[in-house]
């Protein structure tokens, strides 16, 4: 085992995560389209997210990765069966090519070895699923259903209830979603002819994630590799697997400063230490960078929480702050909204905690970011109504007007 303690060893290992998350090029996967399959297919996924106050995450996540990515993408690559929906550690878009990786979850659902829903209304499935093979796509709200009377969050129409089932299971397919609004048909209209749908084998599963992780996170630990899956078989065979690939010099255990202890291809540390730029990532907080919060931590020292689910009045930074990203460090937290009726950003609150940064590049950078920010939230001028940073909002404003960006007060 390798210890990482030094400043110059942690920002390698900071930039070797970077590089596969491809945070550190102008344009790693291309642009458009054609980069945002290539992104998907690299990462591993993009999360879904209900939240709006700006552009939602899935279409942020892209749009910080890829130039010249507009919202409307999401579902053209969907129609078109270059990505799929399903659920990864939670609701996502994935490669088309890993599609047989969610059949495991799918069959454990519809054979009731794991609950969606402890008791589906198999009847009403039945009746959907016939509706849906001879007219067609069906959405959720098409279906007009008598709600339960049941309390909670989770009372949805029995319809609703029954269309989720037979997703969940595998019967349908989201073939495309306007929002968060999805359209439902069979499997065999949706899914590409050309696919693999193949049960993989534990084994098989275990590789796949191992050689994904790695790919799209440069160093991996057993926990962040099955995040959120509660698959014991399959931990353990990624444990035998990781096992094996340390023993046969493949991989290399590190440690860092917290120690934590993380797995790299060994090839990888005998590389030059990846280039980054000076461009300033504004990240959405679902981003796949930030989404494993104590890798986070102990790889940059960032101790980030979302605080949409905490009560207003023990907030520290914002409802929904989007941690900054500038060269290998996370430098701070901006919470903003966009107004769109308006067709204005507003920064609510600004908080840097990184010292040694030259102030003068990081305001340049932050100006050229809020631009291209503004750009992808339709939004024409910024609006600062926060208190903090007063000096830095000050030097900032400035440039965002040499940008052609108003800024109000």
């Amino acid at each position: 085992m390798r210890q990482f303690n030094a400043p110059n060893d942690l920002a390698r290992l900071r930039r070797i995560a970077l590089a596969a998350q491809g945070l550190t090029k102008t344009k790693p996967f291309g642009s458009g389209k054609t980069g945002a399959i290539k992104a998907i297919n690299h990462i591993g996924y993009v999360q879904l997210d209900t939240i709006s106050v700006v552009e939602r995450a899935h279409n942020h996540v892209l749009n910080s990765r890829i130039p010249n990515f507009k919202p409307e993408m999401t579902n053209q690559l969907l129609v078109n069966g270059d990505i799929f929906e399903y659920w990864s550690h939670a609701a996502a878009l994935l490669p088309i090519a890993d599609y047989r990786f969610s059949l495991p979850y799918k069959n454990a659902i519809k054979n009731g070895k794991t609950h969606w829903y402890k008791n589906p209304d198999k009847q009403m499935m039945a009746e959907l699923l016939a509706r849906v093979r001879e007219e067609g796509p069906l959405r959720a709200r098409d279906v007009e259903c008598v709600a339960s009377n049941k309390a909670g969050w989770w009372d949805w129409k029995p319809a609703k209830k029954a269309l989720e089932q037979l997703y969940m299971q595998g019967d349908l397919m989201v073939n495309s979603r306007q929002g968060f609004q999805k359209s439902y048909d069979l499997k065999e209209r949706v899914l590409p002819s050309h696919i693999n749908t193949q049960m993989p084998t534990i084994e098989e599963f275990a590789e796949h994630l191992i050689e994904q992780q790695l790919r799209c996170q440069g160093l991996v630990s057993l926990e962040g590799i099955t995040y959120l899956r509660r698959n014991a078989e399959l931990r353990h065979a990624v444990k035998r697997r990781l096992d094996i690939q340390v023993s046969q010099g493949d991989l290399l255990q590190v440690q860092v400063p917290s120690n934590d202890i993380y797995l790299v291809k060994t090839n990888v540390l005998e590389q030059p230490m990846p280039r980054i730029t000076d461009r300033l990532y504004i990240l959405s907080p679902f981003d796949n960078c930030v989404i494993q919060r104590k890798r986070l931590k102990a790889l940059f020292d960032f101790d980030y929480q979302i605080e949409c689910y905490v009560p207003e009045a023990k907030r520290q930074y914002g409802y929904f702050t989007l941690p900054l990203l500038f060269r290998d460090q996370f430098i701070g937290r901006m919470d903003c909204k966009v107004h769109r009726s308006d067709k204005v950003l507003e920064i609510k609150s600004l908080h840097f905690e990184k010292h040694g940064c030259d102030t003068e590049s990081l305001a340049q950078a932050f100006a050229e970011s809020i631009q291209q920010f503004c750009s992808f939230q339709q939004s024409e001028s910024v609006q600062f109504t926060n208190r903090q940073s007063q000096q830095f909002t000050q030097d900032l404003k400035p440039r965002l007007l040499d940008l052609n960006l108003e800024c109000r007060h």
